[in-house]
């Protein structure tokens, strides 16, 4: 199992689940990838899980305030960014023509955070740990493995990210405009353009957790309350499928194309 207890700069860290209902979403997920759930003390503040496997924390979920479930906010999984700097970020985030949606907040002893939406409108996260650093295991079966933007303006996403994060880019082999974004030699993330045949989509992040077998998972979702939004169906990288949960929540799984 790959372990990640630090991460550079520039890099994805974390994922969590703002759920309309924790503990289902907690029920669900656990059972789907075999996570083990565990509720932190929060000390006063919203509530807070952490999903783990083989011991491991993998990822996290939170329960939606009541006011952003009213005003139709659905489930989302947010991509933290490792930064050195969360106020630093956001003021950079601003100079590149972001919004910040939530200001920089110290999370007890864990680490701060901040959100932003791109000029594009795609929300993102970034993360300066404290004693909590990020997923401890990624990029096997059950763990997060791959984080994807797709946008309405390809140019724009990528010189707004490169400057935020000196991310650099290279064209990856697709049947779409597909970019791959590497940051100290490695691939971090990709970004890929909404063409207008997929109809009204906006500006997003998206991510991908490992699985041993793509239409077993799809059927699992199905037979749970989940539903399927595309695939299953081969890419390069692997069988992959996007898919909802019982809440809305959208994410992709995928088994990777070296994966035994």
């Amino acid at each position: 199992m790959t372990e990640s207890r630090q991460y550079e700069a520039g890099r994805f860290c974390w994922v969590d689940l703002n759920a309309h209902d924790m503990a289902a979403a907690q029920t669900w997920y656990g059972d789907l990838f075999g996570w083990e759930c565990t509720t932190e003390d929060t000390q006063g503040g919203p509530p807070y899980g952490m999903f783990k496997l083989g011991g491991k924390v993998v990822a996290g979920v939170g329960q939606m305030s009541d006011e952003m479930k009213a005003s139709g906010v659905p489930p989302l999984w947010n991509n933290y960014v490792s930064v050195e700097d969360v106020a630093k970020t956001a003021a950079r985030v601003v100079e590149l023509g972001g919004t910040v949606m939530v200001p920089s907040m110290k999370i007890m002893d864990a680490g701060w955070l901040a959100f932003f939406t791109d000029p594009q409108g795609g929300m993102f996260a970034v993360w300066q740990a404290g004693e909590h650093h990020g997923a401890e295991a990624r990029s096997v079966s059950g763990a997060m493995s791959w984080h994807e933007l797709m946008t309405t303006d390809l140019d724009q996403s990528l010189a707004f990210y490169g400057e935020l994060f000196g991310w650099t880019f290279s064209d990856a082999s697709s049947g779409h405009v597909y970019k791959l974004a590497q940051q100290g030699g490695r691939d971090v993330c990709g970004v890929v353009q909404i063409e207008k045949n997929w109809g009204a989509m906006r500006t997003a992040w998206g991510t991908y957790f490992s699985v041993d077998d793509t239409d077993a998972s799809v059927a699992k979702i199905k037979a749970t309350g989940g539903k399927v939004v595309v695939g299953p169906q081969d890419i390069a990288p692997g069988r992959f499928a996007v898919v909802q949960d019982p809440q809305g929540g959208m994410f992709s799984i995928i088994k990777p194309a070296d994966a035994s």
